[in-house]
């Protein structure tokens, strides 16, 4: 800003302070009034000399009146000045010459020429003398003013104390058409209607902000201020303004300057840049494609648009690869998402979630096809396309939407969809600007997209091989009611290796297991199947818990060795799960349970808090160098039992402790339909996304009834085996199934004669029925496993296993601490 601005607008005299050789309120250096004023004859005799002409040279003026001027110059002798004055002053040209001070220093100045009037001594000569440099300040002061006043690009308005205009300069003046009279007298607010003052740290008003200069004097830069100027009323602008205080030479104030400088571009600039910005941390924050698709709608509406909708194609949608040649089908397209200024989408034609057909030729056709972006700045209500779509062109004439644009969603080559942008509100047209600033949200949305895409694909694998692997549903069995819940994760996080199992034993009992496989994805999941197979295999050779996790943990180490090998940086090779497993026994009502790794099952009673059994912790499986241990417990009746993965108890909020009490709450009242406990400990312990897999198993331990078990104690002898054939016939006609009887007396005779004949005494009997079973069990006390083979043609024996494989449902052998027992079942036919 200049620092020496004279202006007068409506009779008044403005004057700014100067810090240069110039006083403030001073003139031309040359004027009369003020230079030093030398007179001469027609011979250059001086006639005149002035104080000024004193002060500026040294001589006084009896000291030079009389000689030739000539006695000051520095360039000729004295009778010799004619050389800087000429006679002929009628052009008033300006002269810088080189006079002698009285001191005897050289003075630059600059001499005028002026002729003066005959006098009775003939013509006379004003030489108008001023220090050169002084001058020369001078001039360019005037040229930075004139500039100032008609080439800067900086607008400048000079408010008086009353905070109305008084002056401006040509580049203010362009922002408001006609005379500048008009303007005259009114103050900012009344030239910008509704304008803002986007600095926080500022008065809302620049009318209160130039009051708080003009109190205080202190300078205030670079005040954002928005609003339409009245030479442009239909679009907004934003300027930066800065304010400082106008005074006399005595420090009164005159008035305010402002400075204005039009920075709507660099605003536009940095607002996008701002944009893009959150873009980038807002847009893809999750892998959920629909949720990505959304927020891009939020960011360019309101920021770019003021409607905007997302389709994308079917294949996408679906988590499929698109094709090139699917670009050009837009029937295949599919709304996901639009989103307005006004909440009630007067825009929107299509429901997400519905196909939108587009008609050949339609700008979203175009893009499509060409993959290039289409932007219509000024729509025509009369284009072909539009006329093709009636419902379409109705909408956009009733709602007065002047402006459209289509982006591609474009990744790796291939277009997935179109984002359709339009404006109504907003009364500029789409500008390039806007449509680089679209393509570049989109570009990064599409990227985002399409990882969202292959992830749901993955996502979507890993989730139908995990549940292909898991149980369709729970077997029924008699010994047990169960329910279950099984959640897989979160989109982010992916499936895990979470499992569960309901397993049917011999002679009525039931396995219970569930495990943890750590880890997520397609990996975890295939493990998980093997670990489950392996479960499966492992139970119906009927080890003891402890055996069967031994077992497991061979099985996870060769595992880890397999992977180990096959990626030796061990990032994909990490192998490693929990797993609890336990055994109900329905005749002794007690459960054996062992666990790697695994929290601990929870056992709900009638009468007393929920208790977590006290289980010894085994190693996680993979481990492979500490020992597993079983407990046994009983098992109340009418009590619940409750197997669950330890994502159900850091769910919520990551505290196991805060999950476990969680948990003792929901598994309380275990009178209820189990159903309705899965339902509690559902809502009480997890979110609607768990970061975690979560499974869990609830089931209810059924007590076989006295009447339904029978035993006996045999002597080890070979009568013990018609003693046997007896009493099974005659148990069976008890419990009314005769039917069974020659079958069943067929297996009670060939496995007691083996227990005579190849193992040690004493010998039991036992006959369990369930509701669809029949079980025949004979126990010895040796370890020595029978074997199924086929005898030979001339052999009298070896036809005993044989026989019973062939009439038994299912037969086998189970160790006990003190031998073991040979067991076969029955199907108990329905009436």
């Amino acid at each position: 800003m200049c620092q020496a601005t004279r202006a007068r607008e409506n009779g008044r005299e403005m004057k700014t302070p100067s810090n240069g050789p110039v006083a403030a309120g001073r003139g031309e250096p040359l004027r009369v009034t003020r230079a030093a004023t030398v007179v001469l004859d027609h011979n250059g005799v001086v006639t005149g000399w002035s104080p000024e002409a004193d002060r500026l040279l040294g001589y006084r003026a009896q000291e030079i009146l009389g000689r030739p001027v000539g006695v000051v110059s520095a360039q000729a002798p004295a009778g010799e000045g004619e050389a800087w004055h000429s006679p002929d002053c009628t052009s008033h040209r300006v002269r810088e010459v080189t006079l002698r001070h009285r001191s005897g220093r050289a003075v630059r100045v600059a001499v005028e020429c002026r002729s003066l009037p005959d006098t009775v001594d003939g013509p006379a000569t004003l030489l108008l003398l001023t220090d050169a440099e002084l001058l020369a300040e001078w001039q360019l002061q005037q040229a930075l003013l004139h500039g100032v006043a008609t080439q800067s690009p900086v607008g400048l308005t000079i408010y008086g104390t009353d905070l109305r205009v008084a002056w401006a300069n040509q580049a203010a003046r362009l922002e408001l058409p006609g005379p500048f009279a008009q303007y005259l007298g009114r103050s900012e607010d009344e030239l910008y209607p509704g304008s803002q003052v986007l600095s926080a740290q500022h008065p809302p008003s620049v009318t209160q902000i130039m009051r708080e200069v003009l109190d205080t004097g202190r300078t205030v830069v670079d005040v954002h201020y928005r609003g339409c100027p009245p030479s442009d009323p239909s679009r907004e602008h934003v300027w930066s303004l800065s304010y400082y205080r106008l005074q006399d030479e005595e420090g009164r104030p005159l008035g305010v300057c402002e400075e204005s400088v039009d920075v709507t571009d660099l605003h536009q600039a940095q607002r996008r840049l701002v944009l893009l910005n959150e873009a980038s941390a807002v847009i893809g924050s999750t892998l959920d494609l629909e949720l990505t698709v959304r927020e891009l709608a939020e960011i360019l509406v309101p920021g770019v648009a003021d409607f905007t909708a997302v389709d994308l194609m079917g294949d996408v949608l679906a988590g499929r690869e698109p094709h090139v040649t699917d670009a050009g089908r837009p029937g295949d397209l599919r709304r996901v998402v639009h989103r307005s200024v006004r909440e009630d989408l007067p825009e929107a034609v299509v429901v997400p979630g519905h196909e939108v057909d587009y008609p050949p030729g339609s700008p979203q056709w175009q893009c499509l096809s060409t993959g290039a972006p289409v932007l219509n700045a000024v729509l025509d209500p009369a284009s072909p396309w539009l006329l093709d779509a009636p419902a379409r062109s109705a909408r956009m004439h009733k709602l007065s939407i002047h402006s459209h644009m289509v982006v591609p969603l474009r990744a790796r080559g291939v277009t997935m969809g179109v984002a359709t942008l339009m404006r109504w509100c907003d009364p500029l047209a789409f500008a390039g600007e806007d449509l680089l600033l679209v393509e570049e949200l989109a570009a990064r949305a599409a990227v985002c997209i399409d990882n969202a895409r292959r992830f749901h694909r993955e996502h979507s694998s890993a989730l139908t091989l995990q549940r292909s692997l898991l149980p369709p549903k729970l077997p029924t069995h008699a010994a047990v009611e169960a329910a279950y819940r099984y959640l897989p994760a979160d989109t982010e996080a992916g499936v895990g290796g979470d499992w569960f199992d309901v397993l049917p034993l011999a002679c009525g009992r039931v396995g219970l297991v569930v495990g943890d496989v750590i880890g997520h994805g397609i990996r975890a999941a295939a493990t998980m199947g093997r670990l489950r197979t392996a479960v499966h295999t492992l139970a119906d050779l009927d080890p003891a818990p402890e055996e069967l996790l031994y077992h497991l943990d061979d099985l996870v180490n060769r595992l880890a060795e397999e992977a180990e090998q096959a990626n030796p940086s061990g990032v994909e090779g990490v192998v490693g799960a929990t797993c609890l497993y336990g055994v109900y026994d329905p005749v002794t009502r007690r459960a054996t349970f062992a666990r790697a790794g695994h929290p601990p099952p929870a056992l709900a009673h009638l009468d007393k808090p929920v208790e977590f059994l006290g289980i010894p912790a085994g190693p996680p499986l993979g481990m492979g160098w500490l020992p597993f241990e079983s407990a046994e417990v009983e098992i109340p009746q009418d009590s619940v039992l409750a197997l669950y993965t330890d994502g159900l108890l850091t769910a919520s909020d990551g505290d196991a402790d805060t999950g476990l009490e969680r948990l003792s709450f929901a598994l309380a009242h275990p009178d209820r339909p189990l159903e309705d406990i899965c339902g509690t400990v559902e809502r009480a312990l997890l979110p609607d996304r768990p970061r975690d897999d979560v499974a869990f198993l609830v089931a209810r331990p059924r007590p076989l009834p006295a009447e339904s078990v029978a035993a006996w104690d045999l002597a080890f002898h070979a009568t013990s085996v018609r003693r046997a054939r007896v009493l099974t016939g005659e148990c069976l006609d008890q419990w009314k199934l005769d039917e069974l009887a020659f079958s069943a007396e067929l297996i009670v005779s060939e496995l007691v004669t083996n227990a005579i004949r190849h193992a040690r005494g004493p010998v039991e009997l036992r006959l369990i029925r369930t509701e669809n079973r029949l079980a025949c069990a004979v126990s010895d006390h040796s370890s020595t496993a029978p074997h199924l083979r086929r005898a030979k043609a001339g052999e009298e024996g070896g036809r005993g296993l044989f026989l019973v494989a062939q009439f038994a449902l299912r037969w086998g052998t189970r160790y006990t601490p003190d031998g073991k027992i040979i067991w076969a079942e029955l199907p108990i036919p329905h009436p």
